[in-house]
């Protein structure tokens, strides 16, 4: 491959990697190039991004690399989460609200088995809003990011605890707790869009 290539390949490998990142050893092996020339491309890569026409940032954390939004666009952000646009949930963002609520504390890649697809987006989307948040880390490789739900989850939810969630089957299985969480907060949903509409 020429250069270009393995930069834009690089740059395409810590976009699908997330906040997770992915670390030297892991970019080396698919790449099939030494570290030396990887860490070229990784610097190449890291000024290209300090321009000001640019919008992310790479960084390095924990010896992972991953991509970023700058700090100095966070008023921007904060207004978009904040719009009224983005005052209802997507179908994908409730259904993992829904997984978090039942089985907290848990990892993305545990919510992702149980939706069977990538879960990523409406996570940070959660997050943004407050409903969910990191509550610990997993044990084992990686460290995995543990999610559970927020207060401002119950106070949206008119919840005074998780105790007040509506009870899954005495047989629920994963399938089972997505589907009848999913009710749960589809009903939310609508509730709340009726309170917006009336004020």
């Amino acid at each position: 491959m020429q250069s270009h290539e393995i930069k834009a390949v690089i740059e395409g490998m810590l976009f699908v990697s997330g906040e997770e990142g992915i670390d030297e050893k892991q970019l080396m092996d698919v790449l099939q190039i030494d570290r030396k020339s990887l860490k070229f491309y990784l610097a190449e890569l890291k000024s290209l991004y300090e321009s000001s026409h640019r919008g992310i940032q790479l960084v390095e954390t924990a010896g992972s690399y991953q991509l970023t939004t700058k700090q100095i666009h966070a008023d921007y952000y904060k207004r978009l989460v904040q719009s009224p646009s983005s005052t209802t949930l997507s179908q994908a963002a409730l259904e993992c609200l829904a997984v978090v609520a039942y089985k907290q504390p848990i990892q993305r890649i545990e919510i992702e088995e149980i939706r069977g697809v990538k879960s990523e987006r409406p996570l940070r989307t959660l997050a943004a809003k407050n409903l969910i948040k990191e509550v610990g880390r997993a044990e084992g490789t990686g460290r995995a990011i543990l999610f559970g739900t927020t207060k401002d989850f119950l106070d949206q939810f008119g919840l005074s605890s998780l105790n007040e969630l509506p009870p899954l089957p005495d047989t629920a299985n994963d399938e089972t707790i997505e589907e009848e969480a999913d009710l749960f907060f589809q009903r939310f949903q609508q509730d709340v869009s009726q309170q917006h509409d009336e004020n």
